[in-house]
Order: C-alpha cells, then sequence, then structure tokens
C-alpha cells in the first residue's frame, strides 16, 4: 500500500520499529515480488500498464468487443505481464532491468496462445469440438505457460487444486480426453475464458484500479487517525484503533495480506509499545484486515461479484452483510478490551488523539468516492459505477492540488499520481486475473466429469446424519480451496464449485450459501496451517507465527460461528425476510449480546479471571442468543445473567481480599 509510512497522528513506530513494507510483502505476498526496472525500460513498462488500465476503462464503458475475443486478449495481455514482471523463483538474484531470455520467450509464446485464439475465434468456434491438431498444440502451450504465469504470481496452492482437477478429467473422459479437455478449457467460455475471467476483465480490474486510486489518495493514513480519534482514548486503544482502520482499509484492498502489512507496519509496533504480546499484536491486525474483505459496502470488490453470481440487487448484498459483519468486528473488538483488561492496559495519551470533527472536515473529501461508488451502484452497472468512482476520485485529487496551488501561490499538479494509479492498477489486477483463469478450470473440469454431482451426494450423505456434518464438510472444503488465493478469485471458485452444492443439497437460500462460502474461503488467510495474513503479520511482531494463527483464529472465532447461524437461519441476513422489524431489532441485540459473553469465555476475563466452567457457561449462552429463536435466547440470556452475576460476586471478594491485605 502507498500510504503506508505517512505516519497518521499518534501511531508513529520509533525509528528501531520502521519496517521494509516492500520486503516483506515480496515475502508474505507473492503479487508483491516483482523485478526491478527504472530508466527507459521502467517508463515503458509503466506506459504499457497505463494503456492497459486505459483500455480496461474503456471497454467497461462501451463494452463492444465479442466476448470471447475480449476474455483471450485480456488473459493474453496479463500473461505477457506476468513473465515480464515476475521472476521464476521468488529467492531469484534479481538485477534492475533484467528479464532472462527464456522469460521473453514464454511471454511471446504464452500471450500469442491467447492472440491466436482471438485472432482466430469465429473459425475455431465454427469447428467446435472438431478442433485440428495445430489448435490442441496452442492450447497445451497456452494452458502451461498460464499455469506457471499463476505459480509465480498467486502460488502453488491453486495450481494444484486445477492441476488435480484436470488430472482427474483425463482419467473419466474416455473418448479423445485431450482433444475434449483441451477444447473446453482453452476455445469455450466454461474453462480458462469462463465465469470467473469474464466477471474479473469486465469490472473486478476496475473495482482494482478504484483502489489503486483510493490507496494514492492517502485514505489509509486518513483511515488510522480516523479509529484513533473514535477509539484511540479506550483502554487498549491502538489494537482497537487497528480494527477499526484495518476494518475501513480492507474492505477496499482487496487482500488480507496487503492490508497487514500495509496498516500492521504501524499498528503492530504501537500495540507492542502499549503492552500487548507480539503472537496478540500481529492477530489483531491480520484478524481485522481478514475481515475487511467481508466488510460492506465493498467488501473487497465481493458484494459487486455476488451480484452476478446470485442476480440480487447490489444494495441488498450490501445490506445482508452488515450484521455478519458487525458481529465478526464486535467480537475482535471485545476480546481485545477483556485482553486489555486481564493486562490492565490503558489508552493513548491525550495529545496523541486527533479530534474527530476536525479531521472529519478537513480530511472527509476522501471519502467521496466511495460515496459515489455507492451511489452509482443504484443507478449503473458494476463496471461503470466502478469508472465514475474513479473519476470522481481524480477529481478530489485534482481539487485537492488545485487549492493546496492557491494556497502556497505554487501550481501543483500531481499527474504522476494518475499514472502511478494506473499502472498500479495493472500490476495489482495481475495475480487476480491469472487466478480467476485458473479457477474457471476447475470450474469446467468439475463441469466435464460431474464431479459437482460427486461432491453433492457426499454432502447429502453427511446431511441424512446431520446438516451440521454437511455444513461443516463444505467449511472444510472452502478452507482448503481458498489457501493462498486472492480474495475476489477465492470467492469466485466458492461461487462456482461450492455455493451450488448447499443449494441443491441442503436447500439453503441462494445469498446465504454464497455467503457461507465466501465467509469461509476468506479465514482461510488466518487458519493455520497457511494462515498467510497471520504470518505477514508475526514477522512484522516478530512472534511465533503458528501461535499467531492460532490466536488471530480465535480472535475470528465469530467468523466460524455466523455463517452456520444464516445457513439454518437466514433471516440474519435481514433481506427478504418476513419477520416483523421488532423481531430483526431483537435478532441484532441478542446477537450483540452473544458475541459479548462469547468473547469474555474465550479470552477468560469478564470482570475478573474466569474459571472453566464459567468459560463454558458463557460459550454456551453465547451461542444460544446468537441462534435466532425465543426459546433460546431465553437460555442464553440466563446463563449471560448467572455469569455477570458470579463475576461480579468474585469481583466484589477479590476487591475485599486486596482491601484486607493492604490493611
Amino acid at each position: 500500500m502507498s500510504d503506508v509510512n505517512t505516519k497518521p497522528i499518534g501511531m508513529q513506530p520509533d525509528e528501531d520499529e520502521v519496517i521494509d513494507v516492500d520486503k516483506l510483502m515480496a515475502e508474505f505476498d507473492k503479487e508483491s515480488n516483482t523485478r526491478h526496472f527504472s530508466g527507459i525500460f521502467q517508463k515503458i513498462i509503466k506506459i504499457a500498464m497505463v494503456l492497459f488500465s486505459l483500455y480496461v476503462m474503456f471497454d467497461g464503458w462501451t463494452g463492444t468487443m465479442e466476448e470471447r475475443q475480449k476474455m483471450a486478449l485480456f488473459i493474453g495481455i496479463i500473461v505477457f505481464f506476468a513473465y515480464i514482471l515476475y521472476p521464476v523463483r521468488k529467492k531469484e538474484k534479481m538485477r534492475v532491468n533484467r528479464v532472462p531470455f527464456y522469460d521473453y520467450i514464454f511471454a511471446v509464446v504464452g500471450s500469442g496462445s491467447f492472440f491466436y485464439y482471438a485472432i482466430n475465434c469465429q473459425a475455431i468456434v465454427d469447428r467446435a469440438s472438431r478442433i485440428t491438431e495445430v489448435d490442441i498444440v496452442i492450447a497445451i502451450i497456452g494452458t502451461i505457460l498460464l499455469f506457471e504465469a499463476c505459480r509465480r504470481v498467486v502460488g502453488l496452492p491453486i495450481v494444484c487444486v486445477s492441476a488435480a482437477f484436470i488430472a482427474y478429467a483425463f482419467i473419466v473422459v474416455d473418448r479423445n480426453p485431450l482433444r475434449v479437455i483441451m477444447y473446453k478449457l482453452f476455445y469455450t467460455t466454461e474453462g480458462i475464458a469462463g465465469t470467473p475471467l469474464n466477471v474479473c476483465a469486465s469490472f473486478i480490474v476496475l473495482f482494482i484500479i478504484f483502489a489503486s486510486f483510493l490507496e494514492q489518495s492517502g485514505i489509509g493514513a486518513f483511515f488510522v487517525d480516523l479509529a484513533n480519534s473514535i477509539a484511540g482514548k479506550a483502554t487498549g486503544g491502538p489494537a482497537k484503533v487497528a480494527v477499526i482502520s484495518s476494518a475501513m482499509e480492507g474492505m477496499y484492498s482487496g487482500s488480507s495480506v496487503a492490508n497487514t502489512v500495509g496498516s500492521g507496519s504501524v499498528t503492530i509496533p504501537t500495540m507492542k509499545r502499549c503492552g500487548y504480546k507480539p503472537e496478540f499484536a500481529a492477530a489483531v491486525e491480520a484478524a481485522a484486515s481478514t475481515g475487511g474483505q467481508i466488510m460492506p459496502p465493498i467488501m473487497g470488490a465481493a458484494a459487486f461479484l455476488m451480484t452476478e453470481y446470485t442476480g440480487m440487487p447490489y444494495s441488498q448484498i450490501a445490506i445482508a452483510a452488515i450484521l455478519p459483519a458487525a458481529l465478526y468486528f464486535t467480537g475482535i473488538f471485545m476480546m481485545i478490551h477483556f485482553e486489555a483488561k486481564k493486562l490492565g492496559l490503558k489508552g493513548l495519551p491525550a495529545e496523541a488523539i486527533p479530534n474527530f470533527f476536525k479531521l472529519l472536515f478537513t480530511k472527509g473529501y476522501l471519502l467521496l468516492p466511495v460515496v459515489a461508488l455507492v451511489v452509482a451502484m443504484n443507478s449503473f452497472s458494476p463496471a461503470k459505477s466502478a469508472i465514475i468512482a474513479i473519476l470522481v476520485a481524480i477529481g478530489v485529487k485534482f481539487i485537492e492540488g488545485a487549492v493546496k496551488s492557491i494556497a502556497h501561490k505554487k501550481f501543483e499538479f500531481e499527474f504522476n499520481l494518475y499514472i502511478q494509479s494506473l499502472a498500479n492498477g495493472t500490476k495489482n489486477a495481475i495475480g487476480v486475473a491469472l487466478a480467476c483463469a485458473v479457477a474457471g478450470c476447475i470450474s469446467a473440469m468439475v463441469q466435464q466429469t460431474g464431479l459437482a454431482n460427486v461432491l453433492s451426494a457426499l454432502v447429502q450423505s453427511a446431511a441424512q446424519v446431520h446438516p451440521i456434518f454437511a455444513l461443516a464438510l463444505t467449511m472444510l472444503m472452502c478452507i482448503v480451496l481458498g489457501m493462498g488465493v486472492p480474495t475476489t478469485a477465492n470467492y469466485v471458485i466458492m461461487a462456482s464449485m461450492v455455493a451450488p452444492i448447499l443449494m441443491r443439497s441442503l436447500s439453503i437460500p441462494v445469498l446465504a450459501a454464497h455467503m457461507f462460502v465466501f465467509y469461509f474461503g476468506i479465514v482461510a488467510d488466518i487458519t493455520p496451517p497457511v494462515a498467510l495474513a497471520a504470518y505477514a503479520g508475526s514477522a512484522i511482531a516478530k512472534s511465533n507465527p503458528m501461535k499467531t494463527g492460532v490466536t488471530a483464529t480465535r480472535l475470528a472465532i465469530t467468523a466460524f460461528i455466523v455463517p452456520y447461524i444464516f445457513a439454518f437461519s437466514p433471516e440474519m441476513l435481514i433481506v427478504d425476510s418476513d419477520k416483523p422489524w421488532y423481531d430483526i431489532v431483537l435478532l441484532v441485540i441478542t446477537a450483540l449480546c452473544g458475541i459479548y459473553i462469547i468473547s469474555a469465555g474465550m479470552e477468560g476475563y469478564m470482570f475478573k479471571h474466569m474459571p472453566v466452567w464459567e468459560r463454558l457457561m458463557a460459550l454456551a449462552g453465547g451461542l444460544l442468543m446468537i441462534i435466532p429463536g425465543w426459546t433460546t435466547d431465553i437460555a442464553g440470556i440466563a446463563l449471560m445473567a448467572l455469569v455477570i452475576i458470579l463475576q461480579k460476586i468474585g469481583e466484589k471478594k477479590d476487591k475485599n481480599k486486596t482491601s484486607a491485605k493492604a490493611a
């Protein structure tokens, strides 16, 4: 993230705590591990990336190109950039302006394979499955080079999963497997150029460009300062600031790892200075940054993807995501609070806290692009809405520059900022586009082999024992398939492969099914053993990576509970609920109370340390209150009241003992 070193008010790291953000990003976020260029090479590459962003914006507004040609041209350019920018190995010794000769060959041949399809699209469509040997060879070369590009940029997990599905298809398909499979993968709109890539090329890239403009505008530092003004004085303030700021930044960043490294380079050292253990500080940032992906209204672009997959209006999806996100962040917030109480931690000093209203008055205009996006979504397509938001972001920055010019009596036009935003947009889109293309292969092979029916049968057999076993099996599928995969590509895989199984096997409503798989795909970033966001945070905190991952999973416990609730009781998503308004209000209140008592149980502290049996009572009471229904609410409230009474009595006894000793 470009604005992480702006040192927000009250959150400056000490000199010995300065974090090398670029180095950490290269280590934990493969998309950041790029070659280095300078001089004329750098200018040529930057111009090419800027032109690609402008092309995507033009096509997003006009939408004139034929779909198959558009997909082939799009992924061909992406593959070319991937081989020029990304080395074959993460630790390859990279010299400035050096691209090995074989990567030039791979770039030309890989992109050329897709350009061949774009140029000969109509002839290939006419031939259908009777493609020639030349077509097959080009498809094989293009697919292999696509997978290698994805391995370099995104990582090995998604490549291995997709390759396993293709290998399974070769075993299952009887007649002409090579011809049938390569045609399906390369030359139809069900494989590489399938729905995931189509959605990516049509508007995900536009939202990535939009996020790039937001980053360059300095909104990240504004979010940290805003969070500081809200929660900086509170008990354990720095950790609460990290939660609020990471939630706001994460909703547009589209990457749990990037958000963890970007904001964590400031918040994690501050939390450690405040008194939190390194594992806890890193886990807070990782859990909050991961949760930013489920934060409406943007949800890391997933909200706009859901409109495509569910056919539901954007406004309904944004509203449906509010309560689950509120429960998630309330859970993290409360656990931070109880941890701070347990350790006796305080907030930041008053002089380090910015004034909320002054901050909003002087920097609030930075929110205008986000507001414009939300408003535009109600009248325009996602692609046009993103373009409108980009134009508003450009306008806001232009006006800011004009005001500065008048104040300083010197013309200041940050043209390079716009160029850099467009270039960063292309760079950030490479990994997502490659992951979406490879995800399309998974979807194609699931259809080709009938594996979807096999998986559905497996889930149905688990459901015959109890539906919760079927949901648990689906949860494991989502976590495994989501490991090491970018947020948007992650959801695409879940939506195309796993969500239909829930709808068919368990008759779960479409939005509840999609939210279920989205949540569990996202938490893969903090769930060991492949907890990339948690490991990135641990590198900053210098903590044990596995302990950090376990702590982050504990902090994010709500994300492992709430999806089960709205799978069984979709009214938690509010949308299309036939419940009266007062039932919805009661649902919100009891759910928040449930999260409060669960957080206390998980931390083992409310007003004093909890014995094991009190913790179990708290966890049981919280779960009962989160589950919709009068019976469970009453039982949960009774348990919560009992725990609070016992805690208060215990607290009073401890105070009396302390007073007696002092006397």
